[in-house]
């Protein structure tokens, strides 16, 4: 029981990892408050789930999970460069289009697979006997999530990768290296959107199921999980910021199941979920402020 309670954590704490690192690149590299996480999540799950069930490729339907979470990015980025619009208010427009595009997809407002739709985990069993089983989900989610993150890792190391930490930093050398920030910013989002679909692919396969309403929360635990990486596991020399996002994400999920495994009835989570998010607000001032720099939680 223990166990299989571990790897539960686990498993669900690195889907979302995947998300919390899209997260990280709006919020701390972009210092883009992106509310359309709260849509793009579901998005992912939408696309995957039609792809699913009308028999296409599992892992095809990851790369077209992120590829419509690409374009919700991109939208969002225009919003706000091209036409102006303030950047809380570009995420709140993309998330609310969604809601809408998100049921138009699956032309319904939730639904389950079949037991005989091909998913990348069903793909995958045959590969694990045993007492093994046990962990094939985790070994799947596993290779993903960390594959999603040195992707990640070396994109930043790049020179499109350095102009996109810049923008949120100094956006003023992007414009003397010749180049648009603007242009840069949208990359960005695309990028941390595309990441927060695939997320959403992967917990619709894990899951089996679509509802429309599967992303409210989504930003709030996202959030949560960057100020968790970049305050607590920011001290450990040998892990980068992306692998503090994950640690991050699973140590948030280990405290909401802690708290559940005490009593709290299942329909507080979203309470849960709201005091975890003070206490890691409180936890990042405090921990800033000794260091005397404020509260900001930008990496």
């Amino acid at each position: 029981m223990a166990e299989q309670l571990i790897i539960s954590i686990l498993e669900q704490g690195l889907i979302y990892g995947i998300m919390a690192l899209g997260v990280y690149i709006s919020y701390s590299i972009l210092d883009f408050p992106d509310l359309s996480v709260d849509g793009t999540f579901p998005l992912g799950i939408a696309v995957c789930f039609v792809m699913i069930r009308d028999g296409l490729n599992p892992w095809l339907a990851l790369l077209a999970a992120f590829a419509a979470g690409c374009i919700a990015g991109a939208f969002t980025g225009v919003l706000n460069v091209k036409l102006k619009i303030r950047n809380l208010l570009c995420g709140i427009l993309t998330m609310t289009a969604l809601y809408s595009v998100n049921y138009e997809i699956v032309q319904k407002a939730s639904d389950f697979l079949s037991m005989d739709s091909v998913t990348i985990f069903s793909q995958t069993s045959p590969l694990f006997s045993g007492h093994l089983e046990l962990y094939a989900k985790l070994v799947v989610i596993a290779v993903i999530a960390v594959g999603a993150k040195f992707l990640l890792d070396w994109y930043l190391r790049t020179k499109n990768g350095f102009l996109l930490r810049s923008v949120g930093d100094n956006e003023k050398l992007v414009v003397t290296l010749a180049k648009n920030p603007g242009t840069i910013k949208i990359i960005g989002l695309s990028i941390a959107n595309g990441l927060v679909a695939l997320a959403g692919a992967v917990y619709c396969q894990y899951g089996r199921s679509f509802n429309v309403g599967s992303g409210t929360g989504t930003v709030v635990m996202g959030l949560a999980a960057v100020i968790i990486g970049t305050t607590v596991f920011k001290k450990v020399r040998f892990l980068r910021l992306t692998t503090g996002v994950l640690l991050g994400m699973i140590v948030y999920k280990m405290c909401i199941s802690l708290a559940l495994l005490a009593g709290i009835p299942s329909h507080d989570t979203n309470l849960i979920i709201t005091v975890l998010f003070i206490l890691t607000l409180l936890l990042n001032r405090f921990v800033f402020e000794r260091r005397g720099k404020g509260g900001d939680i930008r990496a």
